[in-house]
């Protein structure tokens, strides 16, 4: 069954300038976090901030359907795939500024997480909570990624957002951020984080290191090994997720092998070859439970990627 429903001049323009970094009907499971997800009927891998500068001039230019991944967490991607093209960003360059105020800037597709160790190797702090946080730079400038009472509100200087006038640099107050949303996330969608600066602070490298040992050990125990999109809900205003699911006695409801897991009721987790329609069926029972028990609505934090369709 041929999935390919953008027009194939999509396809051959993206080719004459991309080669054979563009592929068909690539399966995006081994992309995302959670080990789950259909075919992309067109798909690109991108190593730097100007490859993907040039590859959205393209897309943008033919009016195809697109999608950005980063690092795969905190999506959904359906069983049916996703239509038009899926662009990955695997763009990696970093740069420190020393100085009484230092800085990092690095592209997009960096690693979080591997980003605040590295700041921590170099006696440079801010970046801790970020240590445990999962995905990319990128989807952490665009949804306000936070952890342990910070978030990116409280380290980001500016990014470099490519929209369809060219390049802008938004300050943080630009960014109009609040609690895993920003303007981006919130707006028409034709915004694309290309790089970001982050402030950070000198400090004792084995102190930010015994720093980031501690809440990568919190973590661990409170929160479940194993394939997961991470929080699956946003916190309701003064209330847990996680706790309002574990009082719905929802902790361990499985369908299909995917599960609600019995550590922390905020996360879902893939036991393998699990479709992403039995973790949707999930989420609404967690939501429509949670709703009946407590009439409290649960929002998706998770966002619902590709054909979610009920007829194909």
């Amino acid at each position: 069954m041929n999935l390919v429903t953008t027009p194939a001049s999509t396809v051959d323009v993206l080719r004459l300038s991309f080669g054979d970094a563009v592929q068909e009907n690539v399966s995006l499971a081994p992309y995302t976090s959670a080990r789950i997800g259909g075919l992309a009927d067109i798909f690109i891998m991108v190593k730097s901030a100007t490859e993907l500068m040039d590859v959205m001039k393209v897309i943008w230019k033919q009016g195809a359907p697109y999608t950005i991944l980063g690092g795969g967490s905190n999506v959904l991607v359906s069983d049916k795939g996703v239509r038009g093209v899926v662009v990955l960003n695997r763009a990696k360059e970093v740069r420190f500024e020393s100085g009484d105020q230092p800085t990092v800037w690095c592209e997009a597709g960096v690693v979080f997480s591997n980003l605040a160790n590295r700041c921590a190797s170099k006696g440079l702090s801010g970046l801790e909570w970020a240590a445990t946080v999962p995905g990319t730079v990128g989807g952490a400038v665009y949804g306000n990624a936070g952890a342990f009472g910070s978030d990116m509100s409280e380290s980001l200087i500016w990014a470099d957002v490519l929209t369809k006038n060219g390049t802008e640099k938004f300050t943080v107050e630009q960014m109009k951020y609040g609690y895993r949303t920003s303007i981006l996330k919130s707006g028409d969608g034709k915004t694309i984080v290309l790089s970001a600066m982050l402030r950070l602070k000198n400090a004792n490298a084995d102190e930010v290191s015994a720093k980031i040992t501690e809440f990568s050990e919190r973590r661990k125990s409170t929160q479940p090994p194993g394939a997961s999109m991470g929080s699956m809900f946003k916190n309701p205003a003064g209330d847990h997720a996680g706790r309002l699911i574990e009082a719905a006695d929802l902790k361990g409801k499985r369908i299909g092998n995917a599960e609600i897991s019995t550590l922390h009721g905020n996360f879902f987790i893939n036991h393998g070859e699990t479709k992403a329609e039995d973790v949707r069926a999930l989420i609404r029972l967690a939501q429509e439970t949670v709703a009946k028990k407590f009439n409290v609505n649960l929002e998706l934090e998770v966002e619902l990627i590709g054909d979610w369709s009920i007829e194909r």
